[in-house]
């Protein structure tokens, strides 16, 4: 071994890529990526969900098995305890109805019945038959509060027992006599409505049967009394009240009637009513006119406009003025008349200058007719204008005459309708009050008694039976409570599902615990035991973890001590050992070295000397009981591993070792708590995190793996140690002769043979 690592070649056996393809073939039919982790498939459907959380809470049941029938068990016999030591009690039962309304006479004289009643009607008059006033005078009716025998307790409790409290003392006064049997007496009476009608059941239970039957008839009768009572009162009391307000609106009616008639004779006004006045008409009519005048104006300032602006004659206003349209027609003929004779005559000449002179005139006189009809038109704008505004102010006096005429019939009106509405209720109260009158000389009632209590033959309670029946589920109830508690508060990592959760790695392996008591060396050693088994699926998973096969280094860590990862590093070296590999296993853990202990090896020397350079590989690994298997120990433990890891050493043992070793695995310190872990992390190409089941803590698992992110290392995946199916009790090593491992039929069981499969994870 030693000269195969100084001589720095290749060493590797023939064909050993071969095995391992083969070894991986025979155990895995195909690639990794056929199998997808725990939680990295489909998504489950929603049956599958519902059957999971089934089979969760049917664990959950069977692990607390035992807290869950002790609860029951301790509710069941405090029950029947409780029920034996309760006094028998007779049931007494009378039926009422209570209608919404009784009879009542009408102004007519008919009388009438309301048949239906509301909820919340019925609510109120179930609460004022639960009421302590009902109570406290069926207490006093029938002298309740005077028989000691009733006044006593019914039933027995321990803290009466300690106590000695079992009735009122017989020297206490009237009133909390009465208050006490008024206590007994709510606690003994149900009310009972019978669902779809106006019946009520009023049940009451007591010692004595006699007496059962004498309260019962007797509630039924003080609630009828007590009913009456309310009406002649509540008819009472609203004649007084009507006779105030009668009194207070007849005042009210006499000062509105003074103070309309006042305000009529102020103003002057006989009567307002919905017909136009004379102002309001007037108004009408004025804006009828402006509307006119407004057009009138409108056209004229056009007219004016159109002329005003222009010194052309060719206007139509100008054209059709007859004077105007002669002396155009003058001008024509004159200057007809002046071009002919240029021909013959100089324009100088006095017959052509006399025509000239004409022609003028004409033209002086076309402006001076032209120059009138636009004073004319402007003279027409200007008086309609006038007209315009002088309609406008008319028209605003006339809308203040109406606005203010309007004010005042308002105010008419209020006054007039507020004497109309103060007649109405008074007109309305008095004959409220003559109903009032009637309905308090008639002694009606809406509660009528329809069957009467009997004497009740045999105890109704206590019931034995539903009372074991009710501590029954409650002790259920308060089991599952515990069960529940306990889980939530166990916060121990123990499925997969909760790793793959949490740390978002996928699941490489699922090592099952073991329970045989063997020492776990020899297990190991054993390929048909299940934990090896288990082992060889995590090699086979390593082999295609990475796109380029097996990672040439591999640190193996975990989140605390104890959780299985030196065990996880012998297995995995034997494992690739026994495939032809070189492999060599470094005990990394400089704090508490376990490795040497495992393999029975010497650790005097080893990877800490090789750190602080005080020897070289060649003299520090070890042969096992494996040929292809080698050990570096930790050597003595350094007061600074941190440093020792921090340097470039460890990188060189891993290049020098991959010339000579197909697989280097190191032994790493827990991450929580130490720095040696992230540090061979870092320098190793993959790292498995190793997770013990039931002994890694959800808190402590985030912030080893927060650790190993912050020193920028993301682990390969994480490998499952010591899984106890039972802990976690579904969808786990169903069908096989152990929790994982080989299936076993009745025909292998005789021969001994066994057929490699897959574990189920």
């Amino acid at each position: 071994m030693q000269d195969t690592f100084r001589g720095g070649g290749d060493e590797r056996p023939r064909g050993s890529q071969e095995l391992i393809r083969a070894e991986a073939h025979a155990m895995a039919p195909t690639r990794l990526g056929s199998y997808p982790p725990i939680g990295y498939g489909a998504a489950p459907e929603e049956g599958e969900k519902l059957a999971v959380s089934f089979r969760r809470f049917a664990h959950l049941l069977l692990k607390h098995k035992w807290i869950i029938l002790a609860a029951v068990a301790t509710t069941c016999v405090l029950g029947a305890i409780h029920t034996l030591l309760k006094t028998p009690l007779y049931a007494a039962e009378v039926r009422i109805q209570i209608d919404r309304e009784g009879t009542k006479i009408v102004e007519s004289g008919t009388t009438i019945s309301a048949d239906t009643g509301s909820a919340d009607f019925l609510r109120t008059q179930y609460e004022l038959l639960k009421s302590r006033a009902m109570a406290e005078r069926v207490a006093s009716s029938l002298n309740l509060y005077r028989d000691d025998s009733y006044l006593k307790a019914r039933d027995v409790s321990a803290l009466r027992l300690v106590t000695g409290y079992f009735s009122k003392p017989r020297t206490a006064s009237q009133a909390a006599r009465i208050s006490h049997a008024s206590d007994i007496l709510l606690n003994a009476v149900t009310i009972k409505p019978v669902p779809g009608s106006r019946l009520v059941d009023i049940r009451y239970l007591d010692p004595d049967p006699q007496r059962a039957q004498t309260v019962a008839n007797g509630y039924a009768d003080a609630y009828v009394a007590s009913n009456l009572n309310r009406r002649f009162e509540a008819n009472a009391y609203a004649k007084t009240f009507l006779d105030d307000q009668i009194k207070q609106l007849q005042i009210r009616l006499q000062e509105s009637e003074q103070i309309l008639i006042d305000f009529a004779e102020k103003e002057r006004m006989v009567d307002v009513n919905d017909k136009a006045s004379i102002a309001e008409s007037s108004l009408a009519a004025a804006n009828t006119a402006a509307g006119q005048l407004i057009s009138e104006r409108i056209k004229n300032e056009q007219l004016w406009r159109q002329v005003e602006s222009t010194t052309a004659i060719n206007l139509p206003q100008i054209l059709t003025n007859q004077v105007v349209d002669t002396l155009r027609g003058q001008r024509k003929a004159l200057e007809t008349e002046y071009q002919q004779k240029l021909e013959n005559f100089k324009p100088s000449y006095p017959e052509m200058v006399q025509i000239t002179n004409k022609i003028k005139e004409v033209d002086r006189q076309l402006a001076a007719e032209v120059k009138a009809i636009r004073n004319s038109l402007k003279a027409a704008y200007q008086s309609s204008l006038a007209q315009e505004n002088e309609m406008k102010a008319r028209i605003e006096e006339v809308r203040a005459e109406v606005l203010d005429l309007q004010k005042k019939g308002i105010r008419y009106n209020i006054l007039k309708r507020e004497v109309e509405t103060n007649r109405n209720l008074y007109n309305s109260l008095l004959q409220r009050l003559k109903e009032v009158d009637i309905a308090g000389g008639v002694g009606t009632n809406n509660i009528f008694i329809v069957d009467r209590a009997v004497l009740p033959s045999a105890p109704s309670e206590p019931s034995l039976s539903r009372a074991l029946v009710l501590a029954l589920g409650f002790g259920l109830f308060i089991g599952v409570g515990i069960s529940l508690l306990l889980e939530v508060l166990d916060d121990r990592v123990r499925a997969p599902e909760e790793v793959e959760e949490i740390s978002g790695l996928p699941t490489l392996g699922i090592i099952p615990r073991d329970e045989s008591g063997m020492d776990l060396s020899m297990v190991l050693k054993d390929p048909r035991s299940h934990i090896a088994e288990a082992y060889r699926s995590f090699a086979t998973a390593l082999q295609f973890s990475t796109d380029t096969g097996l990672p040439r280094s591999i640190a193996v860590t975990s989140a605390g001590a104890g959780e299985g990862k030196s065990t996880t590093a012998v297995a995995i070296a034997r494992h690739f050992a026994q495939m032809g590999l070189k492999v060599l296993l470094i005990d990394a853990d400089l704090r508490r070295p376990s490795l040497h202990i495992k393999l029975h090896l010497d650790n005097s020397m080893g990877f800490s000397n090789y750190l602080t350079g005080a020897a070289m590989p060649p003299d520090l690994v070890q042969r096992t009981d494996h040929p292809n298997l080698a050990f570096m120990g930790s050597g003595p433990l350094p007061p600074n591993a941190a440093d020792l890891l921090s340097g470039p050493r460890v990188y060189s043992l891993i290049s020098l070792g991959s010339d000579v070793f197909h697989l280097i695995i190191f032994d790493s310190p827990p991450v929580l708590g130490l720095a040696d872990a992230q540090l061979l992390s870092s320098a190793a190409a993959a790292t498995v995190f190793v997770v013990g089941a039931g002994d890694t803590r959800k808190g402590a698992l985030r912030v080893a793996l927060r650790r190993m992110h912050m020193a920028r290392v993301t682990p390969l995946g994480t490998i499952i140690t010591k899984f106890d199916s039972k802990a976690v009790g579904y969808a786990y090593g169903e069908g096989y002769d152990y929790k994982y491992g080989y299936h076993m039929d009745a025909e292998e069981a005789e021969s001994g043979s066994r057929t490699p499969q897959l574990a189920r994870y």
